[in-house]
């Protein structure tokens, strides 16, 4: 199942949920930080110095400490640079990484941000159509898995592009929930 609601990614009650992070796995602005303060920003700080670094399109594994997840997988995506230097294929690794992960991690259900569509500029309709892309793939050579994956927005008009594009684009089960903020 893949679903995409309006919901704080912090307030999903997934296995795991996905960090967008930066390279040095350090706590930043948006998503990240929303991340950071409700796992427990010191706790989660730690737990990713352990690892130091993580590349582009791969993604690394922590606790998930003070949220409802029992993981966060912290996944790197690209910054958009005009869609000239290997972007998409990063985004989409970054995506299947951290399904990878979660895989491996006995997890059954994931939670996803729209990564890189934030401060690192990739454009909204490109960013859901890699995403979705990515996790359609991945399920569909893994669908001994059956997990079940949640993408997390707080933006109208980004949840609206993105049922649009999982409408038209994905041989997964689409299912369309809208839980509203509180």
């Amino acid at each position: 199942m893949i679903d995409i609601r309006r919901i704080s990614i912090t307030e999903l009650d997934t296995d795991a949920i996905v960090n967008a992070a930066n390279e040095r796995l350090a706590a930043g602005g948006g998503v990240c930080g929303a991340i950071f303060r409700a796992a427990g920003h010191d706790e989660l700080q730690r737990a990713c110095d352990k690892y130091g670094h993580c590349d582009t399109g791969k993604a690394v594994i922590t606790p998930g400490f003070r949220l409802r997840a029992k993981y966060v997988i912290h996944a790197v995506g690209p910054i958009y640079r005009g869609g000239q230097y290997g972007e998409e294929e990063k985004l989409k690794s970054a995506y299947k990484s951290s399904l990878e992960l979660a895989s491996a991690n006995g997890c059954n259900s994931i939670g996803f941000p729209l990564i890189s569509a934030g401060i690192y500029g990739y454009p909204v309709e490109a960013a859901w159509e890699a995403a979705i892309s990515a996790c359609d793939e991945y399920m569909r050579a893994h669908p001994e898995e059956n997990t079940d994956i949640i993408f997390a927005v707080l933006d109208d008009r980004i949840l609206e592009v993105g049922r649009k594009i999982l409408r038209k684009g994905s041989s997964y089960q689409i299912l369309e929930t809208t839980p509203q903020l509180p």
